[in-house]
Parts: structure tokens; sequence; C-alpha cells
């Protein structure tokens, strides 16, 4: 029993550690609800705290009328060596002692109401109590708020279902074992707490019921049916108390008095004498330990499993997050290149296709390019009207000889410069779409959470690169279109002509026909055309050049040597501004901690679990 006595000892330490660390409900299936424990269920004046007096050897629970246990009370009872006094601890008040117990249960009082004030209203925070006692076995209870079937003044309309929710939260748990306790002059088919454990308890297996009042019972009357599980059978023995009487409580009797008074009423009762010896507090508090003893041995596979599959979920956690970072410079400044080549790392796959996003920059080349290139005003500005203005301007108050030289080259350059407008707003178009991928990648790069400042100075500096791509990407495209202004292709006017003199009776620019006024409508018509067929074909080669002046200074570019400037910046810094970078989200600092907390308390109860499980 040496070993088993020792485990639920070392379940309560570890539910105290969870209930510390808040590690008591939520998500899934905490360790805490993996522990197995008692709850103790009932109706108001049903005798629920007689009972865990009884089973504690102590008065310290509040008593009056309507709800006075408005939280749940998660008493754990250890016990100590014999001649050791008795005294009590509380998880919010570390540091103290109790040994009064007088200031004890006023402190279950004023604890309940610092969270939900003095009021009748009910709260699911429990407040945590430890009692160390020769007196008492090694037992962890849970004291619920009684079960009510109306509101009274002072209460929330939903108090009943309110009340009922929260019982349900704590029997529902398959580890819990349910302590039904039962007023023996009420019929047991109406009693709340059978009634809730019957439904979440089908067969019984967790259910341990206690009859209480049974020496308040009309006279001629018993609840041997009931003891003796014929009146409604339970899987566990029923076990009946005799509650203190108003009189001995008025006169605060002493609980150890009133423990050898119940064993003589029940060795004396000549209904219940044949039962006497598993009836009574002290027994069913040593039913209930071997019990939870039992359950214990039982679910530490399961509660091994559980541990080790938190502990994992726990690292993993800790990994996405970050583990603490060392404070020495140099492990600061890996830090902070770590996170950069992370950042750097999801850029790129946004750029490449591995995220979605690049995409866009083709868009900007196969659709928006040569939508604006369609728009150009070139018919405008090759209408007969403006080519007849151009070539007459260029050549002065002296005509043309044989063709308008001058002509050509000004209405060429005037088309040429439209060009301008196009490859600006291609360069910009790709511009937007890569700031846009540095603010999808800083929020993508799950390493940079943890690091407001950093992620903002590289996305800061990423922005600036891009920046100065953008503005040599605009150089570059300018001077695309200035080259083709600099020097036309002679080639393409020579075919022109060739093709010309091949047609007979054709009127050329070096072969006018001498009967046609060199300003007549076909001769600049035929201008017109010729300049806008070279035209086309500038805007076919400048429609392949642009993207690939674009891609050349901006996408290689923002590819290659995004943070390059911010490598070497950081790398001039000092080990107090490094640390600046690092500065986390205080949130996010808190989170780590409660879960290396957290981690820590698993890996310690597996181990304790380990030590004395398998001895």
């Amino acid at each position: 029993m040496a070993t088993m006595t020792s485990l639920i000892g070392l379940i309560n330490k570890i539910q105290r550690a969870c209930t510390v660390l808040g590690d008591h409900g939520g998500g899934g299936l905490s360790l805490w609800e993996a522990l197995p424990s008692v709850a103790v269920v009932g109706g108001q004046s049903s005798g629920k705290s007689s009972v865990l007096e009884s089973v504690v050897g102590r008065d310290f629970l509040p008593r009056g009328s309507g709800i006075v246990t408005r939280r749940p009370l998660v008493l754990q009872l250890h016990k100590t060596e014999d001649g050791q006094q008795d005294y009590a601890e509380f998880l919010h008040a570390p540091r103290k002692r109790y040994t009064d117990f007088v200031a004890v249960r006023q402190e279950i009082a004023d604890e309940t109401d610092r969270i939900t004030g003095k009021s009748k209203q009910i709260s699911n925070i429990p407040i945590q109590l430890s009692i160390h006692s020769p007196n008492v076995v090694n037992l962890t209870l849970i004291d619920l708020p009684g079960l009510t079937k109306v509101a009274v003044e002072g209460q929330s309309e939903t108090i009943v279902q309110d009340i009922e929710h929260m019982v349900r939260s704590y029997v529902e748990k398959p580890n819990c074992i349910i302590l039904a306790i039962s007023p023996a002059n009420q019929d047991i088919a109406t009693s709340d707490a059978i009634k809730i454990a019957k439904e979440v308890d089908p067969s019984g297996e967790r259910t341990f019921g206690v009859v209480t009042k049974l020496d308040l019972m009309d006279k001629g009357t018993n609840a041997v049916d009931v003891l003796e599980g014929r009146h409604y059978r339970l899987q566990h023995p029923w076990v009946g108390i005799v509650n203190r009487s108003q009189a001995d409580i008025n006169k605060n009797v002493d609980m150890i008095l009133a423990r050898k008074k119940e064993r003589e009423y029940f060795e004396t009762s000549p209904e219940y004498g044949h039962l006497a010896h598993k009836m009574g507090a002290e027994y069913l508090a040593k039913l209930l330990s071997e019990h939870l003893e039992i359950v214990i041995r039982q679910r530490i596979p399961s509660i091994i499993a559980l541990i080790n599959k938190t502990i994992d979920e726990l690292n993993a956690e800790l990994d996405r997050i970050g583990r603490p970072i060392a404070v020495d410079s140099g492990a600061q400044l890996y830090t902070i290149l770590e996170m950069c080549r992370a950042f750097d790392k999801v850029f790129k796959e946004h750029i490449d296709g591995g995220r979605p996003g690049g995409d866009k920059i083709y868009g900007v080349f196969d659709n928006q390019l040569p939508a604006a290139l369609k728009k150009l005003p070139f018919d405008r500005h090759l209408s007969l009207k403006n080519v007849q203005r151009v070539v007459t301007e260029a050549d002065g108050y002296q005509p043309h000889l044989i063709a308008p030289e001058q002509g050509y080259r000004r209405l060429i350059e005037g088309c040429l410069g439209y060009f301008k407008g196009p490859a600006d707003a291609s360069v910009d178009a790709v511009h937007l779409v890569l700031k846009e991928l540095v603010r999808k990648a800083i929020a993508a790069t799950e390493e940079l959470k943890r690091f407001p400042t950093l992620k903002n100075e590289i996305a800061t500096a990423a922005n600036d690169s891009l920046d100065r791509f953008r503005e040599e990407s605009r150089k570059t495209v300018t001077r695309l279109v200035d080259m083709e202004s600099s020097y036309l292709t002679v080639e393409f006017f020579r075919k022109i002509n060739l093709e010309s003199e091949a047609t007979p009776g054709r009127n050329t620019p070096n072969n006018p026909n001498p009967n046609l006024d060199n300003y007549s409508d076909n001769h600049l018509r035929k201008i017109g055309s010729n300049v806008n067929a070279y035209i086309n074909m500038i805007c076919d080669t400048l429609k392949n050049s642009i993207p690939k002046a674009v891609v050349y200074c901006q996408v290689r570019e923002a590819k290659r040597s995004l943070l390059n400037r911010f490598y070497v910046q950081v790398g001039k810094k000092e080990k107090e501004q490094l640390g600046n970078m690092l500065d986390e989200d205080p949130a996010l600092m808190e989170k780590r901690t409660q879960l290396a907390k957290r981690l820590e308390l698993y890996k310690q109860a597996r181990d304790d679990i380990d030590s004395v499980a398998w001895k």
C-alpha cells in the first residue's frame, strides 16, 4: 500500500502544479482532468458540507442559507505522521500556513467574494486548499455548488442551469469519481445527485452513493433498502452518514468526538447495526482512498500516454515560436541572420511560384504592357494633318528636294517619346508587386513574429532596396527608348524603298513623280505609313526588351541582393543595438515562459510517476 499512497500524494502534487499553471481545463483533455479525483455532488441542504467536514475531521466550510459553495473547492488531503499538528494551505496564499480552521472558513468565503463579489453568483474558477493531518487519508475531493431547482432573489435567472453545467463539466470526465450525496429523508428516486450521476455514469462504475441524515428519518422508517442496494443498485456499496446535529455545530463539538458518536450510533442501531462496519465518514474516506488508488493504478498507462503526447506538442509549439536567445552578440547576430534567411526564403518562394503572388509580375508583361502600348496615340501623331505640319516645319524655308529626311526623323522621335510612359508604368507595376510580396513574406515568416522590431527593420530595408532597384530599372528602360531615338535602323527604310522601286509607277521618297506635289495627301499618307511601320517594329522590340530590363534590374536583384545592405549594417552594430533589434513581443515572451513551465511540469510528472508506479 505504501507505493499506492505515494501515488495519491504524487497525484495531489501534480494537480496542484497544474492549477498553479492554469492547466486545469480548456481545449482537449488536460493533465489535471486526466488525473483521477472525487467530485462531491448533491442538492442544497443535502449534507454535503457535513460529509466533507466529517471526512476531514475539521470544521472548516462556510455555512449559511442558499448557495454557500459558489466556486469549486479542490480539497487535497495529505496524511501526516501521528502527533503532528493539523494545518491548511491555500494555493492563492502559498506562503501562509493556517492552523486555525475558523480562519480557513473565513478565507474560503473571502476568496469566493474576490471573484464573485458579495453576490449570490457562481464562478467556475476553483479554490485549491490542502489540509495536512494525521486524521485524514490521502485523497482529492472537489466540492461543487449544490444543485438547485429555483433561483432566489439576487441570483441570475440562469443560475439553475449554470450550476448544473458546472457540475456536469466535472462529473462527465471519464476519470472523475462521483460522490453522490442524498439525504435519507428524501426519496432517492428524486435525488438531484443520483439523477445527474445516472445520466453521466449509467453503469454506476464511477459513482459512490452516500445517504446522509439517517438519524433524522421519520420514526418507523429507515434506509436499509437503499444502503443494501435493493432500492437503487450501484456497483459500489452505499455508505450511510450521520451528520452532526445543529446543537453540536452550535457548540463547536470536536469533529473527532463527532466521529466517535457516529460510530456508536451505527453500532447500537437496531436497523443499521449489521452494516456498522461499512458505515460512517471514516469508512467512506478509506473506501474512497482505496478506490482512488486502484483507479490511479489503472489509469497510469493512459496518463503517461497523455503526458508524452503533450510534451511533444509543447516542444513543437516552442520550436514554432522560437526558443530563448543567448545574450552574447555572436548568438544575437546569428539569430538575426537566421531570421533574414527565413524571410528571404519565403520571399523567393513567392517570386518563383512556391507561394502565390509572383505570377502578377508575368501579368504586367503579358497584359498590362501590351495593353498600354496599344493605347499609345500613334494614329493622332501620324494623322495626315500632323504629318504635313511636321514635314513642312522640318525643312524650314527650303522644301526638301528628294525625301523629307528631317520630317521622318522628327515623326519617329515624336512617336518614340510615347514609349516612356508604358516603360515607366511597367517599372512601377512590378515595384508594387514586389513590395506586396515583401509584405506577404514578412507576414508568412513565422520566425519573425516574435521580433516586431526586427520584422519592421527587415521590411524597411527590403523596401529601401526595392526603391533603389526601381530607380535603376527606370533608368535602364529609359535608355532603351533613348537608344531607339539615337540611332534609327536604316535598313528598314532601304527595304521599303526597294519594295517601292519594284512597283512600277510607284511614287517613293527617293524617286518622286515630278508631276506629283510633294505635299499631296497620298505622299503624306505614305510618309505616315512608313513611320508607322517602323514604330510597330520598335514596339515589338520594346515589348520584349522592357520586361527583360525590368526583370534584370528589379526581380533578379530582389532575389539576389534584397538584404545585402542590411547585412552590412547589422554587421556594424554593437551588442546593445543587436539586443534592441531582438526585443520580443511581451505577450509572446510570456507565452514561451508558460509553455516552458508546463513542459517542465509534464516532464517532472512523467519522471515522478515512473519512479513510483512500477515498484
